[in-house]
């Protein structure tokens, strides 16, 4: 027998008494290495709801969903959603390399993701949003600025919204008073960019 065969002989009798290579799916579930790019899905605990994720999102798999009116005779306040749709995911990991908080929403090692139903491969998150007290108009949500007050330390002080979330906790939203003159008490009152820049000139210029 020539060389080359006892050599291919040989590797078969090692591979025989060696481990596989391949896992043993779908029969033992698989694990998937560090690293490994698998189902994104937001975590609670950490995201805050602010967005950047759907603007770094190059397929579009990720919406953020405001509600269009939100009513000033609902008790309860109002909610964002963000919304993930992981069969149009090319997990390429750009939500979770731009999430300001560095964990609000990851890649997992979880890869087997077929559906008979496309509508079922969605991940939501909902949180609880602040409205301007003049406009009505959404701000960002409570725990975004929570977030922003504990990152920027006692630099919040410099803004009148900050400054309100970290001395209590925000209370119902009011319905301001749209139509009315702006005064220069309205300063230290919840409000979107625009209503806040509308009181700012008011006070310099009257």
């Amino acid at each position: 027998m020539k060389y080359p065969k006892l050599r291919e002989l040989g590797e078969a009798v090692k591979s025989l008494f060696s481990k596989p290579y391949t896992t043993k799916f779908p029969k033992v579930a698989h694990e998937g290495f560090d690293g490994f790019r698998g189902k994104p899905e937001f975590f609670d605990e950490y995201c805050v709801g602010c967005g950047a994720c759907t603007q770094v999102c190059p397929a579009g798999a990720i919406a953020v969903i405001d509600p269009e009116i939100i009513r000033k005779d609902n008790k309860s306040a109002p909610k964002r959603k963000l919304e993930l749709r992981y069969d149009m995911c090319n997990f390429c990991g750009n939500c979770e390399a731009h999430c300001i908080t560095e964990k609000g929403v990851q890649l997992t090692k979880k890869y087997d993701l077929a559906l008979m139903d496309r509508k079922l491969a969605v991940e939501t998150i909902e949180k609880e949003l602040v409205v301007c007290e003049m406009c009505g108009g959404t701000v960002t949500t409570i725990d975004h600025l929570r977030w922003l007050v504990k990152k920027l330390g006692t630099l919040a002080y410099g803004n009148p919204t900050l400054l309100l979330v970290s001395q209590r906790e925000l209370i119902p939203v009011q319905s301001g008073r749209k139509g009315e003159e702006l005064r220069r008490p309205d300063i230290l009152k919840v409000m979107c960019p625009k209503c806040r820049h509308k009181v700012m000139v008011k006070d310099i210029w009257g």
